[in-house]
């Protein structure tokens, strides 16, 4: 099973909130551990950046153009492939 879903973010982001938490941490594990939250916040960032945009888009195309049958050129696209296994 993939772990590329959102759910399997937030169960990241509070296994480092965990981890962040033990309060017998400390020195340099404490300091790799910040270092370590920190990136795992900021990649976060950008996939919730990333699913917002295309949600936005969804929803400007849904609204805008859908009910009057045209797409701009920019945004068509071809007929789905099907995954290749």
């Amino acid at each position: 099973m993939s772990k590329n879903r959102l759910t399997d973010l937030n169960d990241h982001l509070f296994a480092a909130v965990e981890r962040l938490s033990d309060e017998d941490l400390k020195g340099d594990g404490l300091k790799e551990e910040i270092d370590r939250a920190k990136a795992i916040s900021s990649v976060a960032l950008n996939i919730i950046n990333n699913g917002k945009l295309l949600l936005d888009a969804q929803l400007a195309v849904k609204e805008r153009y859908l009910e009057s049958g045209a797409l701009p050129k920019m945004l068509e696209a071809g007929p789905a492939e099907k995954p290749k296994k």
